[in-house]
């Protein structure tokens, strides 16, 4: 059975989301370890939420338990965040609402700002760092292949990307209150990723034209030439910072990359240059300046906002201002999902059903095989009674086939393999037979 442990913005403060954003080992890994019950597991680790999605081997008695255990205890060894401390602060999931959650998150339904575009990716990106890592399963693959097909129905065929605006954008419009003219302002990008792209192309819809471009990992000069910009190296940056209108970081950063201390540096080179030379042009230490951190971990130092003239804006800032949703957009969307999660459990249920049906072919096939031997014994010239005998097998097996696709779509599976216990004595493993459990995980959680 599908498993999700989720932490989201939604459950869990941003401080905690921050600590679980940088775990000193992939966690998938030692999930899919803890116990042989586990067939694999993928997390999808974002700035706004940690799920864990695990596929159980479902005839084990307690599996939701198991999976919730080995997914905490691989958060508390990878990040050093107890159990505990995680209380009250994730939710769990199973069966059917595994696939209708996913679906919703990748199509930006459960992000900040709903519509956001940036977790269709973040979500693909999960599946091939758990591919890397060798911790998918079937299930797995199966589900987040068909989350990415959600996601592109729900952007095809409603608003809900229109209506949303990614946090890049959304940070943005919050800043535009105290810019009268985007021109003119001396723009500080910190980080080089994809978000750093996002935001150079939200930066210049909003008429931006003087961006710089500063990598901790040494990337800026490759970033700057693909996008236009100009690359700032490590022993400048400071001054740059203190020299900036707007600083924009967006980094992976593990640690700060800005702090009340690097403008302190930045003012010092400033004036060593004044003390050194002429015609040095001044910079007005008492206009507002602004920093907008969308890292998480976060990037910059909350010291930043005790600097004089500089005012911090960081993620959970800009979720108190997140928009209402667009109720007509986000229903329709939403109505996609839940028919995507159905389709997806439909052909699940199918699967489950599959050892029941290929049990009765086997069965009647065999007493098929018993018969034609007999047949052949007495002399079938031409073969036309062992052909005729095939066909009506065929025939007969027809409806009970197409009834057990029907009776497991709808959640009867256990009827159609009792019925096979009563009338043939065929013993099927009962593929509900853990239904209890998913009815309890509320109460696990």
């Amino acid at each position: 059975m599908l498993l999700c442990v989720s932490a989201s913005h939604k459950t869990a403060s941003f401080d905690l989301l921050e600590r679980l954003s940088v775990p000193a080992t992939p966690v998938a890994p030692l999930i899919a370890e803890h116990d042989e019950c586990v067939q694999g597991a993928v997390v999808v680790a974002t700035c706004n939420r940690f799920e864990a999605y695990v596929d159980m081997d479902e005839p084990v008695t307690a599996a939701v338990a198991l999976g919730i255990e080995a997914t905490l205890a691989a958060i508390e060894s990878a990040t050093g965040v107890p159990a505990s401390e995680l209380e009250g602060s994730y939710t769990v999931l199973g069966g059917s609402d595994v696939a209708e959650h996913l679906f919703s998150v990748a199509s930006g339904l459960e992000s900040v700002v709903v519509g956001e575009g940036e977790i269709a990716g973040q979500v693909r990106r999960a599946l091939n760092e758990s591919r890397q890592l060798g911790t998918t399963s079937a299930e797995l693959e199966r589900l987040f292949q068909r989350a990415s097909e959600a996601q592109r129905g729900v952007k095809n065929s409603t608003a809900i990307g229109r209506a949303g605006r990614s946090l890049v954008r959304l940070g943005l419009e919050l800043a535009d209150s105290r810019i009268a003219d985007w021109s003119t302002q001396r723009v500080l990008l910190v980080g080089t990723g994809a978000y750093a792209a996002a935001t150079v192309a939200a930066l210049r819809d909003q008429g931006a034209e003087d961006i710089s471009v500063y990598s901790p990992s040494g990337r800026a000069a490759k970033f700057s030439a693909k996008h236009g910009l100009r690359a700032i190296s490590t022993e400048t940056f400071p001054s740059v910072v203190t020299h900036s209108d707007l600083v924009i970081t967006c980094t992976t950063s593990e640690n700060h990359v800005l702090s009340a201390a690097t403008f302190a540096a930045g003012r010092g080179a400033f004036e060593a240059a004044v003390d050194g030379a002429a015609g040095v042009c001044p910079v007005d230490h008492t206009a507002r300046r602004l920093v907008i951190d969308l890292g998480l971990p976060r990037n910059v130092d909350p010291d930043v906002a005790t600097v004089p003239g500089v005012d911090l804006l960081d993620l959970e800032t800009i979720r108190l201002h997140a928009p209402l949703e667009e109720l007509q957009a986000t229903d329709a969307a939403r109505d996609l999902v839940r028919d995507a999660a159905r389709r997806f459990a439909s052909v699940g249920e199918r699967k489950n059903i599959t050892p029941a049906v290929v049990a009765l072919r086997a069965h009647v096939f065999g007493v098929l095989d018993a018969e034609v031997a007999r047949v052949r014994a007495r002399g079938d010239e031409g073969g036309q009674t062992e052909q005729a005998l095939r066909h009506l097998v065929g025939v007969l097996l027809h409806t009970p086939t197409t009834r057990a696709h029907e009776l497991a779509e709808t959640g009867r599976a256990d009827e159609y393999i009792d019925a096979l216990s009563a009338l043939f004595g065929i013993e099927v493993a009962d593929p509900a037979a853990s239904a209890p459990a998913r009815r309890d995980i509320a109460d696990a959680g």
